[in-house]
């Protein structure tokens, strides 16, 4: 899901994914293939949180999942050093001056804007 995806980029590892329902189809896109910091087992049908379907998945598409993730290989030290800037762009962004702090200032500036409003009247 969506919180284990940021956990991964805020430690920085490469992920294998395996989405079953929902959204987690669209987070393995973003980590697969726009991100490039992970690999898929390969699950392409999509079901009902509570149907367990029809296809799957084999011990050898997870183990060359795993194993692409974790070789020494050029794809996979590229991989890993994404993932590395990833999470050193998402640590600078909580600092002070980083965008997540100035954003989150901004919304409470802005919070507190509305609440003097509606307290004076307008």
């Amino acid at each position: 899901g969506w919180n284990t995806t940021i956990e991964s980029i805020n430690v920085g590892l490469p992920m294998v994914t395996w989405p079953l329902f929902s959204e987690q189809f669209f987070h393995e896109k973003l980590v697969v293939d726009v991100l490039r910091i992970g690999v898929s087992v390969g699950v392409r049908e999509w079901r009902n949180w509570n149907d367990f379907g029809s296809e799957v998945v084999k011990r050898e598409e997870i183990e060359k999942a795993i194993g692409l993730v974790m070789e020494n290989g050029k794809e996979a030290e590229e991989m890993r050093l994404r993932a590395k800037s990833l999470s050193d762009d998402a640590k600078k962004a909580i600092l002070v001056g980083g965008s997540s702090h100035a954003n989150l200032i901004q919304l409470i500036e802005e919070l507190k804007s509305l609440k003097l409003q509606r307290l004076n009247g307008n």
